[in-house]
């Protein structure tokens, strides 16, 4: 053990963290209620520093992307952090405090006295999720992670925000768990295509003519992205983002100077405008609302990122819709449905995903596809859905809700009850975008609200903003204010009024 001297008691404030520096280790201390911890600096999941946290209700949140440990042993709590804390040994001499470089030894592997075979579909945000979940509550059988895409398990979030826009390459996408992981956690993968399933039996068909039995399932497909029904939708320059393989596609068909047309106005639409524009391509958005986001953030948000898209030089049209895509071998144009021609090189269509839950058409399906799940995301015996092919309860109403961390909650949830637990979603939706290096966070689910009220300028960031029903905290929106947004991940779990909030907020 070598301990190093990194603060005086006096330094470290009360129900706040404090980074220090220890070695080559960067290490949050914390002190709740003269209970002294000593963590890793840095979030798990992305790297942010902890120290600009929220600590509220024995949690410490994560500035960037609302990750959650607790405070009394650096467990999670909440993704997208698949990992807990690493925990350091620490010592208070007198007014000193003295922390290892060295962390405490994590949790092993379960053992393998468990003959049930737990089956996963799907490897990105849910089912990587689930599998690391189920080895972290004990789980000691076979888990088995199947998927069709052959590099699965990997931070699609990462390709409409940096890879567009030429920052991280393709081939640099940060995977969700290293080959190292898998291997540990006798985490068995497998490329295949689902054909169908026999909820009844068990068991799941394979495009190979295989089959797989299982004792308990998790369907976590994701979605399928909208294509274009219209003439000229098949030439070779027309894409949709979904994968590393359609990032590099799109990278490599058109040269930074070239007209690249977005058909859409969705988050994938916009942050791709954002990210192609800043690689240096001429932009076009084909909008289908004046507004982009002004369901989901309001008018005033929304109108001030279609402001910062067109102080860069993104054109956003709305009038007329894309009738056709013109071009012999390749693309030449968008035609619109009022005679007009918008120039192109390439088209990137963004109108939205569908579940992609065809392989599962002997379930019930709701009239969008999706698969109707309890609050503990249970389908049938031994079977639950999570992510964006689930519609859930929330509030007391059915939701489907295309979020990448409640993908990740949800699958946490699902694999508690696999395990015979009683788990229900009772968080608060969050998600981030990012336009022109500017991250915009959102939390909550409002259709509807009767008042909203900002702290600074939507136009000039920082900013946060409330939505308010009935006197409570519907939604909250905000962009430079991560520590705002990290205490309110919290509170919001329960009701809380508006004026309370502001009181939190401004004091």
């Amino acid at each position: 053990m070598t301990l190093h001297r990194v603060a005086h008691v006096k330094d470290v404030p009360e129900n706040r963290g404090l980074e220090v520096q220890a070695g080559d280790a960067k290490i949050l201390l914390l002190n709740v209620a003269d209970q002294w911890r000593a963590y890793q600096g840095e979030c798990p999941h992305a790297g942010a520093p902890l120290a600009e946290g929220a600590l509220c209700n024995g949690r410490l949140t994560c500035p960037w992307h609302k990750a959650q440990f607790r405070i009394e042993d650096g467990g999670l709590c909440e993704p997208p952090a698949l990992d807990s804390l690493k925990r350091y040994p620490l010592e208070v001499r007198g007014d000193e405090i003295w922390v290892d470089d060295q962390p405490l030894s994590d949790a092993h592997t379960p053992p393998a006295d468990d003959e049930r075979t737990f089956v996963i579909v799907g490897a990105g945000a849910a089912g990587t999720a689930a599998a690391a979940a189920l080895r972290e509550k004990g789980f000691g059988g076979r888990v088995m992670l199947i998927d069709r895409e052959a590099e699965a398990g990997y931070d699609r979030t990462v390709l409409s925000k940096f890879v567009l826009a030429g920052e991280t390459p393709p081939e640099d996408v940060p995977p969700l768990r290293d080959e190292a992981f898998y291997r540990e956690q006798r985490i068995e993968r497998m490329q295949a295509e689902v054909a169908s399933l026999d909820a009844t039996g068990k068991t799941l068909h394979l495009a190979n003519d295989q089959s797989v039995t299982y004792n308990a399932a998790l369907l976590a497909t994701g979605g399928t992205p909208k294509s274009l029904e219209l003439p000229g939708a098949d030439l070779p320059q027309v894409f949709v983002l979904r994968s590393k393989s359609h990032a590099q596609q799109i990278l490599h068909s058109a040269k930074p100077g070239e007209r690249v047309v977005i058909i859409g106005d969705s988050f994938i639409a916009m942050e791709s405008a954002s990210a192609l524009r800043e690689h240096g391509f001429e932009v076009t958005v084909l909008a289908r609302h004046p507004v982009p986001f002004a369901k989901q953030f309001g008018e005033t948000v929304g109108k001030a990122i279609l402001a910062l898209h067109q102080a860069h030089g993104v054109v956003f049209r709305t009038e007329g819709e894309a009738a056709q895509i013109e071009g012999t071998d390749k693309v030449e144009a968008v035609r619109l449905n009022n005679g007009e021609r918008v120039p192109a090189d390439l088209v990137l269509v963004g109108i939205g995903v569908s579940p992609a839950t065809g392989p599962f058409a002997d379930l019930p399906r709701e009239k969008d596809q999706s698969l109707r799940v309890d609050g503990g995301m249970r389908l049938a015996d031994g079977l639950w859905a999570a992510g964006d092919i689930a519609t859930f309860p929330l509030n007391g109403q059915p939701r489907r809700i295309e979020h990448w961390r409640l993908a990740q909650q949800q699958a946490r949830i699902a694999a508690a009850n696999m395990l015979g637990g009683d788990e229900h979603y009772l968080d608060v939706p969050y998600f981030w975008t990012w336009h022109f290096g500017k991250s915009y966070d959102y939390l909550g689910h409002a259709e509807a609200w009767d008042e909203v009220e900002f702290k600074g300028d939507p136009f000039n960031p920082p900013f946060v903003g409330l939505f308010g029903k009935n006197g409570v905290v519907v939604a909250a929106v905000a962009c430079e204010e991560d520590r705002t947004m990290a205490m309110l991940a919290e509170r919001m779990k329960q009701p809380l009024s508006v004026d309370e909030a502001w009181r939190l907020i401004r004091g």
